[in-house]
């Protein structure tokens, strides 16, 4: 049960509120004041970038406990990180003077946990019941797909709980999932699966990190005598980075907000020209119906940025102004040295040119003073790091991976360097253990010692080891059909080798070994980008002579030492930039089908062109005083060169607030907004669809096309099968190559 009278009174009210108390409001500029002052209804602050909204947030708490509106725990306070929330907590204790108790302050997921520990019984739980981790998330639904026979190579346990966690994210329980909301995973059988997860978790006395506010939200919605309570508890609701709100957060938040017989407290802090997470199920939508939801709310805008000079913040406002999906506000700056220098926007040759561009820029700035610990470089996708790490390597630039792991110590990048090192010297016993069951192939602990026994009898290294035992049938079943097809991957792939280089030998070693497939079946938000790794691991490779040059290359580059002094400069994706600043962003990449990504074009449309802006403008607001933009001309695809089209991004910075540059571009005809690309039907940019990300199949190609291969060239494909194109090359040469990496022209 909730009481409302449950907590032990705070020191701060055991005496008047200090006197002078209201001079924390003087520091605040009138807009900021306004959005702490106005403490009845419902209220939504656009917090624009740098504006201090976590001031303003945290203000507002102590000035409702200073001005006697509400005691600590009367208010219901939302963060989106446990940072923050720690963050917070210490600006209210600064701000009052002294600790305060018994808040309720923290993420969605922690409040949601504390809740249903009072209320557990109402969902077949106890109080005492556990939260699972992922891993033991997986191992429960493998034991619960179990009855189905789910092929799980098609269909992996990680993609159903990525299936099930969307529906939790939108307050679907298994009741509430209808035809048109099922999905056609697992053959058909998810909501089946679904149903019967939950009923072993119950079981279990135990619910999954995505239950917590699922629960929460349907015990509010079907026991109105514990709203009630809460309603009763709560004066006031404060949440922060409100654009980034999920389907079951805001239905959470909506639950405790609309308090009948008592005013809607609700203060929601956020900015929709920042809400850039839709992948993980954020809804821009719910800050932009805020008014429809709580008629009479009152918007007070948040347009002094302190961070950014005028330029910056003129770029950035320009391009925003673009989306249509905004409540829309201008940012300006409200900083005395405002003027600065101009956003700068350079165009070169070639993406090799603009790593070397970027790099020499930053060093440049180095030797002018500015600390590389003041810099940042932002690309749109993972695999865009590459050439700045070995670049930043090359120059003895000191730097370090925001948010993430370097290039070549990423997992699926380490899985394609083992198969590249043990086809480059089958003695590698390290490298044959790490891919030996990757994809899974049913190799064990047992199995794998029973292995190595048979490597050290014969005195040979562990794969040919394994080929002995497969030759003398010491391997029986579905496992030894598995080996079987590795092998053989590892002899032909040496073949190719010999014959055709290491380029073409790689393509078909990823595709013949299953571990392309792996990632093509696999449904998580990270196999996309996963992939996009390994095509720009295979397009690295065409930079050397041999593959022992490229692995004895990523082991030098392995060797950067990550300690070399304490100022680094950060390199890092946009969106993990999200909520920092430095003085000088380099932002790379402004390229159709790089950024804004072709990917989410394909997908959102113009909704996720939209976000793919706003991310742009996010990526601008970061820097205080520099900002440099580049796009390059062309982009290497495996060995080949392709045009790239610069971003229609570019054509829509103002031009009182930038620079143009051409260093070495060739000048270029860019995408005119205007084009009728986008005018009907799903929005699309002019580039080719990445072949690696493709299907592994030959549905897409007919006889008589025109294809290009990275090695051989350009010809026209003259028979085909299932994952295979017999292609006639302009040499003269004929060759049956697989279908992933061929592309149409």
């Amino acid at each position: 049960m909730v009481s409302t009278s449950e907590h032990p009174p705070s020191p701060l009210f055991s005496s008047p509120a200090p006197e002078g108390a209201p001079g924390y409001l003087e520091r605040l500029n009138p807009e900021q004041r306004a959005a702490i002052e106005t403490t009845d209804g419902p209220l939504l602050v656009l917090a624009g970038a740098g504006t201090g909204k976590t001031r303003v947030l945290t203000t507002r708490f102590a000035h409702i406990l200073l001005s006697g509106h509400a005691k600590p725990w009367q208010i219901l306070t939302v963060t989106f990180t446990n940072k923050a929330a720690r963050e917070m907590r210490e600006r209210i204790s600064f701000l009052l003077g002294e600790p305060v108790e018994g808040l309720w302050l923290g993420t969605f997921h922690a409040l949601c946990a504390r809740m249903l520990r009072r209320h557990a019984e109402y969902v077949g739980l106890t109080h005492g019941f556990t939260i699972l981790d992922t891993d033991d998330q997986l191992r429960l639904l493998k034991q619960v797909m179990e009855p189905w026979r789910i092929d799980t190579k098609r269909w992996p346990a990680p993609g159903l709980m990525g299936v099930i966690q969307r529906w939790k994210d939108r307050g679907l329980t298994p009741a509430r999932v209808t035809d048109t909301e099922d999905s056609d995973f697992a053959d058909g059988h998810a909501r089946a699966i679904y149903t019967a997860y939950q009923t072993r978790l119950r079981e279990l006395n135990a619910c999954d990190f995505g239950d917590l506010m699922l629960h929460v939200a349907e015990i509010l919605r079907t026991r109105p005598d514990v709203l009630d309570q809460y309603h009763r508890l709560f004066r006031y609701i404060l949440v922060d980075e409100y654009q980034d709100t999920n389907t079951i957060q805001y239905l959470w938040l909506r639950l405790l907000a609309k308090r009948t017989g008592y005013p809607s407290n609700i203060c929601c802090v956020g900015d929709d020209d920042q809400s850039i997470y839709s992948w993980r199920g954020a809804e821009v939508e719910n800050i932009l119906r805020f008014e429809k939801d709580f008629p009479g709310a009152q918007i007070v805008r948040l347009e002094r940025n302190y961070r950014s000079t005028q330029h910056i913040l003129g770029a950035a406002a320009g391009l925003i102004a673009h989306n249509d999906g905004r409540l829309g506000k201008t940012l300006r700056s409200g900083k005395d040295d405002a003027s600065g220098e101009k956003v700068l926007v350079t165009g070169v040759w070639d993406s090799e040119a603009e790593a070397r561009a970027v790099c020499d820029a930053a060093a440049s700035f180095h030797a002018k003073g500015q600390s590389l610990a003041e810099m940042a470089i932002l690309v749109r996708a993972g695999f865009q790091t590459r050439a700045f790490e070995e670049r930043l390597v090359q120059t003895g630039l000191p730097y370090r991976i925001v948010g993430g792991v370097r290039f070549y110590e990423r997992a699926e990048i380490r899985d394609a360097m083992a198969y590249m090192r043990i086809v480059n010297q089958p003695a590698d016993d390290l490298a044959f253990e790490r891919i030996i069951n990757v994809p899974k192939r049913g190799i064990g602990p047992a199995a794998l010692q029973k292995l190595h026994a048979a490597a050290r009898a014969r005195q040979v290294p562990l794969a040919a080891g394994t080929q002995a035992l497969l030759d003398e049938g010491g391997l029986k079943g579905k496992m030894a059909a598995q080996l079987a097809t590795l092998m053989n991957a590892l002899s032909t792939t040496r073949d190719i080798l010999t014959r055709e280089g290491h380029v073409v030998a790689v393509e078909h070693l990823l595709e013949e070994s299953g571990y392309l497939d792996m990632w093509r079946n696999d449904r998580s938000i990270e196999a996309p980008g996963r992939l996009e790794n390994l095509k720009e691991l295979v397009r690295a490779l065409s930079d050397f002579g041999t593959l022992g040059e490229f692995l004895d290359h990523v082991a030098l580059v392995m060797e950067h030492d990550e300690n070399a002094g304490d100022a680094k400069l950060s390199l890092m994706t946009l969106h993990g930039a999200k909520g920092l600043e430095f003085d000088t962003v380099f932002l790379p990449g402004w390229e159709e089908g790089v950024f804004p990504s072709q990917r989410t074009l394909d997908e959102g449309g113009l909704k996720g062109l939209e976000e793919e802006r706003r991310l742009a403008y996010v990526g601008i607001t970061r820097a205080r005083k520099h900002a440099l933009i580049f796009h390059a001309d062309r982009r290497r695809i495996y060995a080949n060169w392709q045009p790239s089209m610069p971003s229609r991004f570019l054509d829509e910075l103002p031009d009182e607030h930038i620079v143009r540059k051409e260093n070495g571009a060739a000048p270029q005809q860019r995408l005119n907004m205007t084009d009728s690309v986008f005018a009907n039907g799903p929005l699309t940019t002019r580039r080719r669809q990445d072949p690696m990300l493709a299907d592994a199949n030959t549905a897409s190609f007919q006889l008589g096309d025109h294809v290009r291969h990275p090695r051989f060239g350009v010809g026209i494909i003259i028979s085909a099968d299932r994952h295979h194109l017999e292609i006639a090359f302009e040499s003269g040469d004929t060759k049956r190559l697989l279908s992933s990496f061929i592309e149409k022209i």
